[in-house]
């Protein structure tokens, strides 16, 4: 390019960009407004910018090695003074009677702006949208739209269209060049606003279309197993639970018994909220698969949670004659051998355990369903050790972490999801407050009513020990606190997570057992505990955790029959932390909660930035642009589908596209 010496080129190069292409793609993240405003309905501390006349010699005083430039202009019938800091050279250019335009922000009571920019000549020479781009400081902002106005006008006309027109004309999208000027250097707000819609819309497409060619060729290349289950003993055993499914759960229930028959192997992930009855859903397709002469496996990540999930289904099965057998870390030698040896020998059904069930010798003899609780616990080999254990199992993921769905279809789009979304019937609402932290006594006074009444109580700390850094409750602290104050009276258990697995299988034991009436725990009791008879938590320093884990501390009350309650303890200093204490008291509604925490703190700290599995946008931002993803995958699913897709000379740069992606191949896409 005319212009790029070897130096730009160099600097270029260092923000990855190489080509005409690369730079042409490289959007700003924001555009300075330039557009004039009257300083008489400008409020204060405002972005303004005008155009004025200079009616003074500038002044300049030093302070060591920065600067400060003071400059009387006239406004229209405003006469405001202009301080700019480290500009000392403007002092020759601004000279009395010359015009130019300022930008800044304006200090009304003092009739001041404090500029950012001057510009020298009247703003009608000036444009009122520029780009700003993010250069880490290796090119200056002007260098760099000189370079891609002189891009676009050698290049744009030459970089065909990648949408089909059928689409542009149905979302009334912009032409693909139309669209690169708007991004690059926009007329107006409305050109920036239809610009970036066209390349959200564009970005979504192309991710959906990789995730939806990538699923159809797991199917083509993955043929599943046809369960063909017993319909009438599937039905006779819904009959014999003790309460009707929700509407909720029929519909997954259906959705999975239509996977295990389908020739296609099942991948689906079934989210369901604290106590909305995912475990019976599970028992159900793994009674199915059982029916059609197949074996189950259900891999939890904790022996607790593997073992309350044991003694569910062997009340539920037992009296079917359906063999449930419980396999982990702590099963002995003699009865492991037993069970393996059985297993193998298709005299077990169900097998239900921890990492156990990963072991090489685990061994069955016809598994045909699959399912891993609590999913994220687990890496993305541990659950493919467990799907490998059979000739392509049906696999069901399980959830109790709400996603929002805008999240669920980015980062689980090659899986089907299913949710349910409703408690059962007769469930109480659990009472949440937030309470200051000096009134911990009233909160212990509620806290020993209920122990008096025969219930149990949680307490979280987000600590374990004392920590310099962070003035926190924390655990072992609170724990020798309440052993204090309830002495001779109830029993106080500490749980954390360095405590050896043995220790707080001990301690978890005691406390469901009833011989601990107060826990005090780290967040280790997060996921998976159910102990009905506990009605009352504290959590300390509630500010310090986001929404989705609040919800799921929360969800270890409020399992029995009995009214349950939630304190949050909580002092925060930022309105998101006042935010989020605010809507924990509004709703029990984890979704809903799920919606709140993705837009309080974005997609990449939802999951973890390292765990996201999330796409880089370029545009896109999933919290903002969930309409748009919802009908880009709706798009690719159809497309994927068609014949018309795949040899329609109006779908070659979306075919093209897919090729470079690796989705044709099957690679796996992150």
């Amino acid at each position: 390019m005319k212009g790029v010496g070897k130096e730009t080129a160099e600097q270029l190069a260092s923000l990855g960009i190489e080509t005409v292409e690369d730079l042409i793609w490289t959007f700003p993240y924001r555009h300075e407004d330039f557009t004039l405003k009257n300083l008489a309905e400008t409020p204060h501390n405002e972005k303004v910018t005008i155009e004025a006349r200079v009616e003074s010699v500038p002044a300049v005083t030093y302070m060591g090695k920065k600067s400060r430039l003071t400059v009387t202009v006239l406004a229209g019938r405003h006469l405001v003074k202009v301080v700019m800091f480290n500009q000392h050279y403007l002092k020759q250019k601004l000279t009395p009677g010359a015009i130019i335009t300022v930008s800044g922000k304006w200090d009304r009571g003092r009739q001041v702006i404090v500029g950012s920019t001057i510009k020298f000549g009247p703003k009608q020479e000036q444009g009122d949208f520029e780009p700003v781009y993010s250069l880490r400081n290796t090119i200056h902002q002007n260098r760099f739209r000189k370079i891609m106005r002189l891009a676009l006008d050698e290049a744009g006309n030459n970089i065909p269209e990648t949408l089909p027109l059928s689409m542009c004309e149905q979302y009334k999208l912009l032409p693909l060049q139309e669209a690169l000027e708007g991004v690059h250097f926009p007329k107006d707000p409305n050109h920036v606003k239809q610009a970036r819609r066209r390349f959200v819309f564009e970005e979504l497409l192309a991710f959906q279309l990789r995730i939806q060619a990538l699923r159809k060729a797991r199917q083509d290349q993955e043929k599943g197993l046809p369960i063909h289950y017993d319909l009438e003993k599937l039905r006779a055993f819904i009959q014999t639970l003790p309460y009707e499914l929700t509407g909720a759960q029929k519909r997954v229930v259906n959705e999975i018994c239509k996977d295990l028959k389908s020739r296609h192997r099942m991948n689906r992930l079934l989210q369901g909220d604290v106590g909305s009855g995912k475990t019976v859903v599970a028992a159900i397709g793994l009674y199915a698969a059982v029916t059609a002469g197949f074996q189950g496996a259900l891999m939890a990540p904790t022996e607790i949670l593997a073992e309350q999930h044991a003694e569910n289904l062997y009340a539920w099965f037992e009296p079917l004659g359906v063999r449930v057998a419980l396999l982990s870390g702590s099963t002995k030698a003699k009865a492991r051998r037993d069970i393996l040896e059985r297993l193998a020998n298709g005299e077990i059904d169900i097998l239900i355990g921890t990492h156990a069930l990963i072991q090489p010798d685990v061994e069955f003899k016809q598994l045909g369903f699959v399912i891993t609780d609590e999913q994220h616990r687990f890496g993305v080999e541990q659950r493919r050790v467990l799907r490998d254990k059979g000739q392509n199992p049906d696999v069901l993921f399980m959830t109790a972490t709400p996603i929002p769905r805008t999240l669920a279809i980015t980062a689980f789009g090659e899986m089907d999801v299913s949710i349910i979304d409703e408690l059962p019937a007769g469930r109480k609402e659990i009472e949440t407050h937030w309470m200051k932290h000096e009134q911990i006594g009233a909160v212990l006074t509620k806290m020993e009513a209920e122990l008096a009444a025969g219930r149990q109580a949680y307490v979280i700390c987000p600590l374990i020990e004392e920590s310099d850094k962070l003035d926190v409750q924390n655990a072992v602290e609170v724990f020798e606190q309440l052993t204090t104050y309830f002495h001779g009276r109830f029993n106080v258990g500490l749980m954390h997570g360095r405590l050896h697995p043995d220790e707080k299988d001990a301690v978890m034991r005691a406390f469901s057992e009833g011989n601990i009436q107060v826990l005090v725990s780290t967040t280790v009791v997060e996921v998976g505990v159910n102990v009905p008879n506990a009605t009352f938590m504290v959590i300390y320093d509630a500010e310090r955790f986001g929404l989705a884990q609040l919800h799921q501390l929360r969800g270890r009350v409020g399992r029995g029959e009995h009214q349950s309650y939630c304190v949050l303890l909580a002092d925060p200093k930022t309105e998101e932390g006042k935010e989020r204490m605010m809507s924990m008291t509004e709703t029990n509604d984890g979704f809903r909660l799920a919606e709140k925490d993705l837009e309080l703190r974005g997609p990449g700290d939802f999951f973890g930035k390292k765990q996201s599995g999330l796409p880089e946008f370029k545009m896109a931002d999933l919290v903002h642009d969930y309409r748009a993803l919802e009908v880009a995958r709706q798009d690719a699913v159809r497309l994927i589908e068609s014949e018309t897709f795949w040899s329609s000379e109006e779908y070659e740069p979306l075919r093209t596209m897919l090729a470079a992606s690796g989705a044709l191949e099957g690679e796996r896409i992150d």
